[in-house]
């Protein structure tokens, strides 16, 4: 860790008190999550699907977006359309399955009222004896939609945050640079692999995890041999545009140091050998290393559950040629798994009378206040 690197830019404060966190309860209150789900998750950009799963006019998509079923489509134009899952009719899911194909049309399974793929009523058993029914208005209630780096992103609030400045600002402000997050080209990366992660914990203890490294000389043996500084309690998040450096003798990103595979074209020259790490809230991870892209979607269930699902994503033809991922993959799902597993021993205190006023961040994590900053803000709450 030196103080010369230029990858260390805006190093925050060395302050040496410690800091309070969030009160425990904001890990367990059903009603604080309620509020949660209404004015951060229901209001804020939120990434539900990767746009390649949805690689024909007809496939479609559903995720837990706060209180909703999202269901996500595209259409016969080639867009992606999105919608709440809510039959006009009687109120029924239209989609109950996660992921589907239809030819033209989305019919509810209940009383089999059909929309087109633009969300239209089109038609419903007994329609020629309803004259009154304008089409237009029974049609599905939309959501806003954007595609970036390669994912679905969706609002459910009536006006929608400026996607550039919550979303692309949010990136580019960590990083440092604007471009540096393009330069992987993520949406044109393929799927080499999906793991799906079901974790016993608040949405806000896995945050808080990714953010911070104090632990890692603790649980992550396998990521301090790749990456030796992160030993030292410093997450790269902690510095604006850093990207720990991979130690010394270490080929690629992979569980023993062997070389992965080439890097993604793209990506710099002062990139390269690098891990950058990102937090977009309120519910994605971006992990960008040389030859691949790590996706952590974060889908908050209930006040202690949490469903992750984690892509890892390469250069399309190292998938086309059936190269072996294994020990690539394998590096973060040890990781991920080892981080769930520490989140999922902290939920249970965090409804303990000993927890009650919260519990400290040290300087190595104060970064972490801003956080719970962003989060009281989005509750209304001035202070925390």
């Amino acid at each position: 860790m030196t103080a010369t690197d230029p990858h260390r830019t805006a190093v925050p404060s060395q302050a040496s008190e410690l800091v309070s966190t969030l009160p425990g309860r904001y890990y367990t209150d059903p009603a604080i999550f309620a509020r949660e789900q209404e004015h951060i998750l229901e209001s804020r950009w939120f990434c539900a699907v990767r746009s390649a799963d949805l690689a024909r006019p007809g496939a479609f998509r559903t995720a837990t977006v706060g209180r909703e079923s999202v269901l996500v489509c595209r259409n016969r134009s080639g867009d992606v359309r999105a919608f709440l899952n809510v039959c006009r009719h009687r109120g029924a899911q239209v989609c109950t399955a996660e992921a589907g194909e239809v030819r033209r049309s989305l019919q509810c399974p209940y009383h089999a009222w059909t929309y087109d793929l633009d969300g239209r009523l089109t038609a419903a058993p007994n329609m020629a004896d309803m004259p009154g029914v304008d089409r237009g208005e029974r049609g599905l209630i939309g959501v806003h939609v954007r595609e970036w780096l390669g994912y679905v992103w969706v609002c459910l609030a009536p006006q929608p945050p400026s996607f550039e400045e919550t979303v692309r600002q949010a990136v580019a402000r960590r990083l440092d640079d604007e471009e540096a997050v393009e330069r992987y080209g993520a949406e044109d990366l393929a799927l080499g692999r999906r793991i799906a992660y079901d974790v016993a914990a608040n949405w806000k203890l896995v945050i808080e995890n990714f953010m911070e490294c104090y632990h890692c000389g603790t649980i992550h043996p396998e990521l301090t041999d790749v990456l030796p500084e992160f030993a030292e309690g410093y997450a790269s998040q902690y510095y604006v545009g850093h990207g720990a450096r991979f130690g010394e003798g270490v080929a690629g990103f992979t569980v023993d140091g062997t070389a992965g595979f080439g890097r993604i074209d793209g990506v710099t020259e002062e990139q390269d050998r690098r891990y950058y790490a990102v937090t977009v809230p309120p519910q994605v991870f971006l992990n960008l290393v040389p030859d691949h892209v790590i996706v952590h979607r974060l889908f908050p269930l209930a006040p202690d559950r949490t469903l992750i699902e984690c892509d890892w994503l390469y250069s399309p033809d190292v998938v086309d040629s059936g190269a072996d991922l294994s020990r690539s993959v394998e590096l973060f799902d040890r990781v991920n798994r080892q981080d769930f597993a520490a989140c999922e021993r902290c939920q249970p205190a965090m409804s303990s009378r000993a927890y009650r006023d919260g519990g400290v961040l040290v300087p190595v994590e104060h970064h972490i206040a801003e956080f719970h900053s962003w989060v009281g803000e989005m509750l209304g709450e001035a202070e925390l």
